[in-house]
């Protein structure tokens, strides 16, 4: 038997030796956990990339990027004395366990509709037991640092367990067209940008709401689009080029025919 640590034990090792104020790294011994969070975000949307690539190098290397945020995070929390990382492990293991009665118990799940639902009810059970005597809204325990479409997403499927909800996707259009034509309004009159962002703002959670209406993943959905304006803006910038021009030379006529060439041809 091999004596080499388990890969998770040597990477808490090296963790616990980065952040040794004696011995450790300066720039890690100086992070906190405000200074660490938006690299856990980045790791996570990176992970996403990968996965949305079809890459699966790439997402070995970005889940153990991942990884080492959580290793991080756990190791401050270890200096300050809050808890550690098998804590960590422990508790999302016990949770997957209470979660799971189906698989652990001898609860009967029908279907995933079924398991979605009650794992839906466990949580909300969750909430009210966190919240004790104090709020207990449906909307409870959102994280607001998440990326806003991700948050509309949640916060309308929340409001929708409790019946607050358009009864099908045809109902959200509508309401898409409805502050479609209240920005319109705001436009005409010139408003100011305050209540032009409202009015955007409102515009944007509808769309998400259709999105979940539709089973689409918003922030994946919008993704897609990006990345499908950005290749097509490409190959329009490829042509001209080849004519000796840049998208600056060209004019709006001509961009327009550049871009509806390249629609075509894919």
């Amino acid at each position: 038997m091999s004596d080499r640590p388990r890969p998770i034990d040597r990477l808490l090792e090296i963790m616990t030796r980065l952040r040794d104020p004696e011995t450790g790294c300066p720039w890690d011994v100086e992070q906190s956990f405000q200074t660490i969070a938006p690299y856990t975000i980045e790791e996570a949307y990176e992970v996403a990339d990968a996965i949305e690539r079809g890459d699966m190098t790439a997402l070995q290397e970005e889940l153990g990027d991942l990884l080492l945020q959580v290793v991080y995070h756990a190791q401050m929390a270890r200096e300050a004395g809050a808890f550690d990382f098998d804590a960590v492990a422990e508790e999302i293991a016990d949770k997957m366990v209470s979660r799971h009665p189906h698989v652990f118990g001898d609860t009967e799940v029908a279907d995933a509709q079924a398991q979605t639902r009650a794992w839906e009810e466990h949580k909300a059970a969750e909430r009210r037991a966190k919240n004790g005597s104090g709020s207990d809204s449906a909307l409870d325990n959102i994280p607001l640092p998440l990326p806003a479409l991700v948050r509309a997403e949640k916060l309308g499927r929340r409001a929708a367990r409790t019946g607050f909800d358009w009864p099908d996707p045809k109902q959200v259009v509508a309401k898409i067209e409805e502050e479609l034509a209240e920005l319109g309004q705001e436009i005409d009159r010139e408003s100011d940008r305050e209540r032009l962002a409202e009015e955007l703002g409102d515009l944007m959670f509808a769309s998400a709401n259709l999105a979940r209406h539709l089973g689409v993943d918003a922030e994946a959905a919008l993704r897609h689009a990006n990345a499908k304006f950005e290749r097509r803006f490409r190959a329009m910038e490829s042509r001209l080029a080849a004519e000796g021009k840049s998208p600056a030379q060209a004019g709006l006529t001509e961009l327009e025919r550049h871009w509806n060439e390249v629609k075509a041809a894919e």
